[in-house]
């Protein structure tokens, strides 16, 4: 039996993994380069005078520990889900392949604050189409 549909869906929650990984690193490098952001903060604060540099270091910290999240989440969801295909390929463990999908979008989803949905979405599609196709049976008369 061919999984292609499963693959297929499997590479589009990958695609989007690697898109939510892309905003974390992002995050990250924005947290790091305090410069860039102190120039944002000070137009916020232009225009909302009650916030402080308090509030920007705290935001900073913030973005930071988001960007970590998001970024560690979607690499390790990446990887669950080449290892899935790798299952799925040949129909070697679709049962296994189905569980690795169906629990990594759903860990993935609660971790990432709910950045990793859209992603996670096709995971659970491609996971649920794993355990629940079955090969057909040849009937011999």
């Amino acid at each position: 039996m061919k999984r292609t549909a499963e693959m297929v869906l499997a590479i589009i929650g990958v695609l989007g993994y690697v898109f939510t990984a892309g905003i974390g690193s992002l995050m990250i490098w924005l947290q790091n380069n305090r410069g860039v952001m102190e120039e944002s903060f000070n137009e916020m604060a232009a225009e909302n005078p009650e916030m402080g540099m308090g509030d920007f270091d705290e935001m900073l910290d913030m973005l930071g520990t988001g960007g970590w999240f998001l970024t560690v989440s979607s690499v390790v969801a990446i990887i669950l889900g080449i290892v899935a295909m790798v299952l799925l390929k040949g129909n070697k463990k679709p049962v296994v392949a189905g569980i690795i999908l169906i629990a990594t979008a759903v860990i993935v989803a609660f971790v990432s604050g709910g950045a990793g949905v859209l992603a996670g979405i096709f995971y659970l599609i491609a996971g649920v189409m794993a355990l629940v196709r079955k090969p057909k049976t040849v009937i011999e008369g």
